[in-house]
């Protein structure tokens, strides 16, 4: 009879009373580090003080702490990259195995690394240190140079810097400064506060990460098992692996019992792979234990493990992104096109003397006008041109989704990128885990048929709470009973757990299994009855038996659903968004909890099994996939994604990445979560509940519909200004509204309207609209039609005062193109109002509501009187 101990126990009944026998390449070092010090010594003259610091002795050995190198290793980096990536087991015969591979780092294959701190950090200085080079932390001044990249702010930047070379020149530096500062106010203060903003909300994020990063491992050193933070490990450290623990490094299979592991997240196979000393014992970092236990020799750690060679980032444009490139760049193209024409017009009218100065003086004449009064005058011609084109619409939509980030996290959901706040708008499809998503991950048994002794693990932990709180069972006095001969860890494939036990009152055998009720019936030939049955002696029994079993009974156990789904369910539905629930669990577990969810019609495991024609014919009608694996998860966002649909997936483990990376947004959850799952992420649950997906779906409805408003609301003032200024041109030579109006007009005005537009909280308006999906045009026909109106009703008063406000209002020409200023920055406020519906006609509706609306609009109002 073999008693298998746990994990724990391999690792730590060993301690250490004497130093280790040194390896060959330790004795080597070691001679050449005595000998120099030796002769080091012949060489010097200590004083007596120095004298009693160089050699320190011990009962068991000397040591001499005088050297600063790294030891020279016979292993190199790049052969260890390579030996596990590769899984080269002749090559690692080569070095004497595995014992050979740690000796070449002082490390005792029982006792681990012995030399305490300083061999820790040598080891650590030459091999590295088990972290990931992430993008620096991004700062204040990182988003100002993101910002000042805009081609519209460079355009404006670049206008303001020739004005004020022009204006210094001509007039001074006094009254130059009070007029163009105006202009970098206009165009520094939104970059400022989206700069603001951004790093905030990276500096939460970095904050969540390192509080989710706080992963324990259990490694042996100096003879004794210790808890580590996972980034502290490394190369040499002996580590213990038991069933859930992550790999944290690249390393080599010490000894253990049944290891399997599941690779998916490296590989993508979903079958897990056995790990031995004999045929495979290469771990992986970041791949997950499956079964059985185990101990690890780390070989490689940080960037020089598989996973940290694996490039995560990705450029895939979202669905609004490339609408709003396409928008942006339709509006540069017809704004050049007017601004050449301008740029014409205004040149003709210098050159043959129309234009005057502030004195009533011609500005060119041939024989009078200086060369440099020439250059200065085209280049505020080409300047007033140039930013009658400019438009401010990517500052903008990035300053609305900023503010809009900043409030979803109120409602749990961080933002890892501006753009995913849009994309969730457009989703038709939410794939979601059930799992601590739809359920609370809490175990509760229902029913119950016949019984007797179990004992646990996560799942058994409610039948253990069943047993002592409702059946008063005592489980320590049971336990005490039986000893452990052997068990068999839960097996995914398998879906059942077993153990060998031996009673110490009669010194029967007995085997006991467990797991998913079709898989423990196929095995059993008879059942416990009230009458009771004739136990089988297996004293001989030296494995677990797997068939001829006696059922001993059956455990309802249920995983209740969160508080909230069902109505979140609901509320996606009712927005025409598709809810597919994944899940490893049985096909009657899966329907029972999307029923009580309000899921339903499920599909089983053979979805991975059909041809890609099959999959693309059915994909859309699956709601419910049990028995999956994460290659059927990634399989499914990918034929969504083939067939249209703007999909979103929520997971928490490793073995989710590819689908979280593969999906238009990955959600993952901010509690369970794994590092890798939110590496791979757009937007993080912070409390891990659908509830707060469906937040998030109504946030990204409701940020898209901010955006179109306010694409409306600047593309109304654009066609004003550029219309006006165009017609002007022609017809008078000079344009209305001037360049220092212009870039009051586009970006800082603009800019309080976005926030004014962008501060529109969710309504349940938004979820009776359909998704957009990826096909459907961002400026849709009622936005087209409030937007001529709008605009020609502008341009109709705008020229009016042009060409008859002087008579009209008894001004000087001078006070009426103020008047004109004035009376189009005006427009704008109205405009803001009437871009706040785009479908209904009552625009002031619950206005009162949204009270940082009417606050902005104030400011708007006072800002332009200083401006003035």
């Amino acid at each position: 009879m073999t008693t298998i101990f746990e994990p724990n126990l391999i690792c730590s009944e060993h301690t250490i009373q004497d130093p280790p026998t040194p390896s060959k390449s330790e004795k080597a070092w070691h001679s050449i580090f005595a000998s120099k010090k030796f002769s080091s010594l012949l060489t010097m003259s200590p004083t007596p003080k120095e004298e009693a610091k160089v050699v320190h002795r011990s009962p068991s050995h000397v040591s001499v702490n005088v050297m600063q190198e790294n030891p020279p290793y016979q292993i190199d980096q790049t052969t260890l990259i390579e030996l596990v990536k590769e899984k080269k087991l002749e090559r690692l015969q080569e070095f004497g195995g595995v014992n050979g591979v740690a000796s070449t780092f002082g490390t005792d294959t029982q006792v681990g690394i012995s030399g305490g701190a300083d061999d820790v950090a040598r080891l650590r200085n030459t091999f590295g240190s088990n972290t990931y080079n992430k993008p620096p932390t991004k700062g204040f001044f990182h988003f100002v140079i993101e910002a000042l990249k805009e081609p519209a702010v460079m355009i404006l930047l670049g206008c303001a810097a020739l004005s004020l070379g022009f204006k210094i020149k001509a007039h001074g530096h006094k009254d130059s400064w009070y007029e163009v500062g105006s202009n970098f106010a206009a165009v520094f203060l939104p970059i400022v506060v989206s700069a603001i903003s951004n790093s905030m909300q990276n500096r939460q994020f970095e904050e969540l990460s390192r509080a989710n990063n706080n992963i324990l491992v259990d490694v042996v050193r100096g003879g004794q098992r210790q808890q580590i933070p996972m980034f502290d490990v490394v190369v040499g450290d002996i580590v213990c692996l038991k069933l859930g623990d992550q790999v944290p490094a690249d390393g080599l299979f010490l000894d253990g019992h049944s290891l399997q592991v599941d690779e998916s997240s490296m590989t993508g196979e979903t079958e897990h792979t056995e790990v031995n000393s004999s045929q495979n014992p290469f771990l992986l970092s970041w791949t997950k234990v499956a079964h059985g236990d185990a101990r690890m020799l780390v070989t490689s750690v940080g960037m020089n493990t598989t996973w940290g060679q694996i490039s995560r980032e990705t450029n895939e444009q979202t669905p609004l992104q490339a609408r709003l490139n396409k928008l942006s760049s339709s509006i540069a193209k017809v704004g050049l096109a007017v601004a050449f024409p301008v740029l014409v017009v205004l040149l003709v009218h210098y050159i043959r003397g129309h234009t005057k100065d502030e004195k009533g003086n011609r500005e060119f004449n041939r024989s009078k006008t200086k060369t440099s009064d020439i250059i200065n005058a085209i280049v505020g011609i080409a300047t007033t041109a140039i930013t009658t084109a400019a438009e401010g619409l990517p500052l903008v939509v990035t300053l609305t989704l900023a503010y809009s980030k900043k409030k979803m996290v109120a409602d749990q959901a961080m933002v890892r990128k501006l753009s995913a706040c849009e994309t969730m708008g457009s989703t038709t499809t939410i794939c979601t885990a059930k799992t601590g998503t739809l359920t609370l991950n809490r175990m509760e048994v229902t029913k119950f048929w016949l019984e007797y002794e179990f004992s646990g693990s996560p799942t058994e932990k409610a039948i253990l709470s069943w047993a002592v709180v409702e059946l008063k069972m005592g489980v320590e006095k049971t336990k005490k009973r039986c000893a452990v001969l052997q068990v068999e860890a839960f097996i995914p494939q398998k879906r059942r757990s077993g153990v060998l036990i031996e009673r110490n009152d009669d010194d029967t055998v007995h085997v006991h299994w467990k797991g998913a009720a079709e898989m423990i019936l196929a095995m059993c030939s008879s059942y416990y009855n009230a009458s009771g049955v004739e136990y089988q002696n297996l004293k001989e029994q030296k494995k677990l038996k797997e068939d001829s079993l006696t059922l001993l009974g059956l455990v309802g156990i249920k995983d209740p659903c969160r508080p909230g789904v069902k109505k979140a369910v609901e509320d996606c539905q009712y927005a025409r968004v598709n809810i597919k629930m994944i899940t490893g669990d049985n096909v009657f577990t899966a329907i029972a909890i999307a029923t009580e969810c309000g899921i339903l019609k499920p599909e089983g495991e053979e979805f991975r099994n059909y041809t890609s024609q099959e999959r693309m014919e059915k994909v859309e009608k699956i709601q419910v996939m049990a028995r999956f694996s994460p290659f059927d998860k990634l399989l499914m966002v990918q034929c969504l994604k083939q067939k249209g649909h703007v999909v979103a997936v929520t997971g928490d483990g490793t073995d989710d990445a590819p689908a979280l990376k593969e999906a238009d947004i990955g959600l993952p959850t901010g509690i369970q979560g794994t590092e890798a799952a939110r590496e791979s992420s757009n937007i993080v649950i912070l409390d891990d509940s659908f509830a707060s997906v469906a937040t998030v779906l109504r946030w990204g409805r409701c940020i898209y519909s901010n955006i179109q408003k306010f694409i409306q609301f600047l593309l109304t003032a654009n066609v004003a200004t550029l219309c006006i200024n165009f017609i002007a041109a022609v017809s008078t030579g000079e344009v209305p509204l001037t360049t220092v109006q212009l870039f009051w007009v586009n970006l800082y005005m603009d800019t309080l309207g976005a926030l004014a537009l962008a501060t529109e909280r969710p309504t349940k308006e938004l979820l009776e609209k359909p998704p957009v999906g990826r096909t459907e045009p961002l400026i849709t026909n009622i936005m087209r039609r409030n937007l001529l109106a709008q605009a020609l009703y502008q341009i109709a008063v705008l020229l009016t005062l042009q060409f008859n406000g002087e008579s009209i209002f008894g001004v000087t020409k001078k006070v009426n193109h103020t008047l004109i200023f004035n009376t189009f920055m005006l427009c704008q406020v109205f405009n803001k109002f009437n871009s706040r519906k785009l479908e209904k006609k009552n625009v002031f509706d619950d206005i009162h509501k949204n009270k940082m609306f009417i606050g902005i609009t104030g400011v708007t109002i006072v800002l332009q009187v200083v401006m003035v």
